[in-house]
């Protein structure tokens, strides 16, 4: 997995100058650096792609039967009608 990487200190200095205490300012920039382990990366989105490009094939192909089978039924009655 990719990881964002960011100059703590200059973070440090930055929170610190937006009157942030020394405390603060660390505690901020831990808590950024630790989520970092969990962000959502490219492979999160291709697995759902996965599924959901399989969801809609499958979906698909019973609206083809589906389509088929009424298709077929109108050309029966059709051709009850005239011949």
């Amino acid at each position: 997995m990719s990881t964002v990487t960011f100059d703590t200190h200059q973070l440090i200095r930055e929170l610190r100058e937006a009157d942030f205490t020394e405390k603060q300012a660390e505690a901020v920039v831990r808590i950024i650096a630790r989520s970092q382990d969990g962000l959502v990366t490219r492979e999160h989105f291709d697995l759902k792609t996965d599924v959901l490009r399989a969801e809609i094939n499958g979906k698909f192909t019973l609206l083809q039967w589906m389509i088929g089978i009424l298709l077929a039924g109108v050309m029966s009655l059709i051709l009850k009608a005239f011949f």
